[in-house]
């Protein structure tokens, strides 16, 4: 892992954009997702069952969609201190994005004119949730904070895909979280043909309005080629997390914390920036330690050799500047008073306060959402939430006297731009 030692923040230009440009894969990636979409419109089921048996189950024949019975058969697989736990980072996760509603609204003026803005649900979401190692390791986490959000937004119809795995069962756990959330419509398909079959339907999938979820990089390609199509929450990147650390800090906590992203795959970033030469060097023995007994130890040695970086520089302050420039995912503040720096953090998707808010706290079982912007995304982005499923409508009554008294200016504006029959549509009501 490398370790800086920098006076001005131009010194490290280099390293913020490699962290900003990470690539997701080949070139050719966008072109092979492409012919998949298309093939997914052409062919619909048929395709759907051909990719399921060459990527993931080679002697798949089960239908597409998961019957209620299997549903109510996984949750009775998972122990009842499992399902409890489930059930209770669920309810922290609800409490949570129940503060997010927003309420239609209206505004009455004098001359009887009534304006507001209506919120309403989306009618129906589709719901990517990895399947991980072979379909054996489900993002269970990412399940929650996808439905949770859609179900306080008001959706009716929220429709869950993940991979199955080889003998084309979905993972217990999977199937015990619907159960737990009351969520019928799943499907054991994954990849960016379970992305086309949402977008575009099949004969066995209607299709949604609203796409969410994380995914390797040929998910994400196809969610940002069916964007427009459909709305999409994001499309995230490899994970990120930065932590700004001051002297008071454990090294070890430290070391612990930037392993927990470098985990996840060889392009995950983790970043420690410090005032503290001592601290640095000490982190550095200490994610050593820690390394020789993961289990993930050669994917996070690659991380944190290839986007890894602890930086020392002279004041906090200059940390604060380098972080907003990074943007990160996760931003941990690991100082004496971390509340003081809250207000100066302009770009991070979520923050983490003090030596007790490892970033896993918030991943799994705090209550904010845990899908976030990354790759400097944070700059304009914000995590998934209850708005993600939600959409505006503005509402216009005027009063005839409204009209009346502003239609020689409407007409105006409009004959500036050349639109004739805009003026007369006004002028009619003269």
């Amino acid at each position: 892992m490398q370790k800086y030692t920098i006076s001005q923040l131009s010194e490290v230009k280099e390293l913020i954009q490699k962290l900003a440009n990470r690539h997701l894969g080949e070139q050719d990636v966008e072109g092979n997702v492409r012919n998949i979409l298309q093939l997914v419109k052409e062919r619909k089921d048929s395709f759907l069952i051909e990719k399921i048996q060459e990527f993931d189950s080679k002697d798949f024949n089960q239908t597409l969609r998961v019957s209620e019975a299997e549903i109510q058969q996984g949750a009775l697989q998972v122990s009842s201190e499992d399902l409890e736990i489930i059930r209770e980072a669920a309810k922290n996760i609800r409490t949570f994005h129940q503060a997010q509603i927003e309420k239609s609204w209206f505004q009455t003026r004098e001359d009887g004119s009534i304006l507001g803005q209506k919120v309403s649900p989306v009618k129906r979401a589709g719901l990517y949730v990895p399947g991980g190692k072979g379909g054996n390791t489900p993002l269970i986490s990412s399940f929650l904070m996808q439905a949770i959000p859609a179900q306080v937004a008001g959706v009716k119809e929220i429709v869950i895909v993940s991979p199955p795995r080889e003998n084309g069962t979905l993972n217990p756990y999977l199937l015990a979280t619907a159960y737990l959330l009351d969520i019928t419509e799943v499907y054991r398909v994954g990849g960016p043909w379970a992305i086309g079959a949402l977008a575009y339907g099949t004969e066995s999938v209607k299709p949604v309005d609203v796409i969410t979820g994380p995914g390797n990089q040929y998910v994400t390609m196809a969610k940002k080629l069916v964007q427009g199509h459909v709305g999409i929450d994001m499309l995230a990147g490899p994970s990120e997390i930065l932590i700004l650390a001051d002297d008071s800090a454990s090294a070890d906590y430290i070391a612990a914390d930037l392993l927990s992203q470098a985990e996840h795959d060889s392009l995950a970033s983790s970043v420690c920036i410090t005032t503290s030469n001592y601290l640095a060097d000490k982190i550095l023995t200490c994610l050593e330690k820690r390394l020789e007994s993961l289990p993930r130890a050669e994917i996070a040695r690659e991380s944190l050799k290839n986007f890894g970086a602890i930086i020392v520089l002279p004041s906090l302050q200059m940390g604060v500047d380098l972080a907003n420039l990074i943007a990160p995912e996760h931003m941990e503040l690991m100082v004496v008073d971390p509340w003081s720096y809250v207000s100066q953090i302009e770009n991070a998707g979520a923050l983490f306060l003090g030596s007790w808010s490892p970033e896993p706290v918030g991943d799994y079982f705090a209550g904010p959402n845990h899908v976030l912007p990354t790759q400097a995304t944070a700059r304009y982005a914000s995590a998934l939430s209850v708005q993600t499923f939600c959409k505006k409508t503005s509402i216009i009554a005027s009063s005839s006297k409204f009209t009346r008294a502003n239609a020689n200016s409407i007409a105006r504006l409009a004959r500036m731009e050349g639109l004739e029959a805009h003026a007369k549509s006004v002028e009619a009501r003269l």
